[in-house]
């Protein structure tokens, strides 16, 4: 297994910023020794019923990185979201930064490509991120060093990005009470994500490990931070010895149960284009409905 660069005496100040439509955690992470942040997971609100967007929790990261007078430095993606819809662009616009995905976004925008009939016009070689990483790839965040993991297996361009203590694992894994993520969606393998999981319970036990979506299982409060050994220990998917045979099984039968998200339909249009809304012919944005295409 590679060896990462952790930097556990490194603590990023993280803030967590919740949206309970689609039960997204995004976060502002910060350098507390120069003021430098990035942004990772952002959400753009988006009502499918009118498709109207609006900004109220792109806003509120906004107004706390500026309040803070903090620096935008990176704009993060996981992986292509399909249960949200990335405020990216307008992140951008208002604070500067560099958008950063995995470079396997090429085999994103390829498959999804194909289903959504983009035609010659969609570029499928990820230049609509200003830098696409590769696993062991280091960026900065002020003084603090980021490095991305690969972690495919939900998705082929999934990664975890670690600074300092803290990494942020997209939808690899869900708090110790729910598991981990659906491999069902087209690039997903059961086989895969469970040894990418292993990579990330292969970090320092007191790595702490913050989730991009919890859903409350059995009423519970809504968490979002837990850490390596808690996973190691308690994860009822992947926890306390499960074999990889256990949990290929598991997971193929579970998603056989999953619906579809709601909004996956305008999220990987828009996700795959680093949060850009495609447009027709005359400029005007727009979205398409693939029937029994996904």
């Amino acid at each position: 297994m590679k060896n990462y660069p952790v930097q556990m005496q490194n603590a990023p100040l993280v803030e967590p910023f919740f949206d309970s439509v689609s039960n997204t955690i995004s976060y502002v992470v910060t350098d507390p020794d120069t003021q430098a942040c990035c942004v990772i997971d952002s959400v753009l609100d988006f009502d499918y019923a009118s498709g109207r967007t609006f900004y109220d929790n792109a806003n509120k990261q906004i107004e706390f990185i500026q309040s803070n007078k903090l620096t935008l430095e990176w704009i993060i993606e996981s992986h292509v979201h399909a249960d949200h819809l990335s405020a990216a662009p307008y992140l951008q616009e208002a604070l500067g930064g560099k958008t950063g995905i995995a470079k396997k976004i090429i085999q994103v925008q390829d498959e999804f490509g194909k289903i959504f009939n983009e035609g010659t016009s969609f570029q499928r070689d990820g230049s609509q991120f200003d830098a696409l990483f590769e696993d062991g790839d280091t960026y900065q965040i002020g003084n603090m060093q980021g490095f991305a993991m690969s972690t495919p297996g939900h998705t082929p361009a999934c990664m975890v990005h670690v600074i300092g203590n803290a990494a942020f694992v997209g939808d690899t894994l869900f708090m110790p009470d729910s598991g981990s993520a659906r491999v069902d969606f087209p690039g997903g393998d059961a086989v895969t994500l469970y040894d990418s999981i292993q990579k990330v319970l292969a970090l320092p036990d007191n790595m702490r490990l913050f989730m991009c979506h919890d859903y409350g299982p059995n009423g519970r409060d809504i968490q979002w931070e837990t850490s390596v050994l808690e996973q190691r220990t308690n994860n009822i998917h992947v926890g306390n010895g499960s074999t990889k045979e256990s949990f290929v099984k598991m997971r193929i039968e579970r998603d056989k149960q999953l619906g579809m998200p709601r909004l996956i339909i305008p999220a990987l249009q828009v996700n795959m284009r680093a949060g850009e809304i495609p447009q027709d012919e005359d400029g005007n944005p727009m979205l398409k409905v693939p029937v029994n295409g996904l």
